[in-house]
């Protein structure tokens, strides 16, 4: 990189006036880079994006064309922070200009109920685009990954003549061809297994407080895909002070979504009283439970639940995040009560679940599988 390149780069990054000590001169592009750039993060010296939404659209509109989409989500979110401009969301004009990430679809979901008719269908937009991207990039691994993990747990090795899986016992023996006698003795039999609509019950069932916006938007994601597996039986809750059985939204995850409301308290104990009355498998059923178990009702009673389902059979799983940030503040009491009991608390990333759940749906150890994926358990 050359001298001037270097300046180039401290002066953009210093920006101008007392902070600029490069004495470098920015021009053309550069220039309209700069202007953007300290609309934002020189905001209190220079007046910022103002009270105006047209100013702010415009000010968006630059972003996307001076930056790549992962600077300009960043800028976004620092924009909504800094500059509280949360209220520009209803606007119409901002919503078509913004980048859509996790990010700006928990802002809307926070909003959701008080966004005005007139951008509600920019809003929804805004969501679908930004779901359809992440059901594109997750769907297919997730199927993958269960459908495989469930029908090796499900083979049945010593099944009834009419429960054989000739085309798999075939393949399975073919080392035990005889020549003599030109065929094959199947020393080892494949079945099909358990033959019923679900082979296994998930319950997924999710903190929509504040501060897990962008868990609840990836779990949503998760939980339509999950729900468009055959073999599994998918159950979506979020609760807040209160419980809403969302399972019927899960074939739209927009529309899921736009369910969820998010902010307000948090009452665990009473999430995991309602998910204990729709058990009817226990040992067949594996819940994920997404919080920072900070709970604001009932502790005892949280536990006294948690330790039921456990007893019970119930494969419980407690992740503190689903989100690319890593694990958020938690309760360490509330984690070492639940680690005590066996159950796995860790937070884990979008592109781990997939793997996650199929270690749970196929009974493997799950706080193994973590420990080996370099997830951290939490204590």
């Amino acid at each position: 990189m050359s001298e001037e390149q270097v300046l180039r780069k401290w002066r953009l990054i210093l920006g101008g006036n007392e902070n600029d000590g490069t004495g470098f001169q920015l021009t053309g592009l550069d220039e309209k880079m700069d202007d953007a750039l300290e609309a934002l993060y020189d905001s209190d010296r220079k007046g910022g994006l103002g009270a105006s939404s047209p100013n702010v659209a415009r000010w968006l509109g630059d972003i996307r064309t001076f930056f790549p989409n992962t600077v300009v989500q960043v800028m976004q979110k620092d924009a909504l922070n800094r500059l509280n401009l949360t209220q520009m969301l209803f606007e119409k004009e901002m919503l078509e200009n913004i980048e859509p990430d996790v990010h700006m679809v928990a802002t809307l979901m926070t909003l959701s109920r008080v966004i005005p008719d007139k951008t509600k269908d920019t809003a929804r937009a805004v969501v679908r685009k930004v779901v359809d991207e992440l059901m594109r990039k997750l769907s297919q691994p997730t199927q993958q990954a269960i459908v495989g993990s469930l029908s090796r747990s499900t083979r049945n090795l010593r099944p009834k003549h009419n429960e054989i899986n000739w085309a798999e016992t075939i393949r399975r023996n073919l080392k035990h061809y005889q020549p003599s006698y030109k065929t094959i003795i199947p020393e080892t039999k494949v079945g099909y297994g358990r033959k019923r609509s679900s082979l296994k019950d998930v319950i997924l069932c999710l903190d929509q407080s504040g501060s897990m916006g962008a868990s609840v938007v990836y779990s949503g994601i998760f939980g339509s895909v999950l729900a468009s597996i055959p073999a599994v039986k998918t159950k979506m809750i979020v609760f807040d002070t209160a419980v809403a059985d969302l399972t019927e939204e899960l074939q739209d995850p927009v529309e899921l979504l736009f369910g969820v409301q998010l902010g307000g308290g948090t009452d665990i104990n009473a999430a995991l009283t309602y998910c204990q009355q729709i058990v009817t498998r226990p040992d067949d059923t594996v819940m994920v439970l997404v919080t920072d178990l900070y709970e604001g009702g009932d502790q005892s009673g949280m536990r006294k639940r948690a330790t039921e389902l456990v007893a019970a059979g119930v494969q419980l799983i407690v992740l503190l995040a689903l989100n690319d940030e890593g694990a958020p503040s938690y309760d360490h009491g509330n984690a070492q009560f639940l680690s005590n009991l066996g159950v796995p608390v860790f937070a884990c990333t979008p592109d781990k679940f997939p793997d996650m759940m199929a270690a749970a749906l196929s009974k493997q150890d799950v706080a193994q599988w973590a420990a080996k994926e370099n997830l951290v358990l939490r204590k």
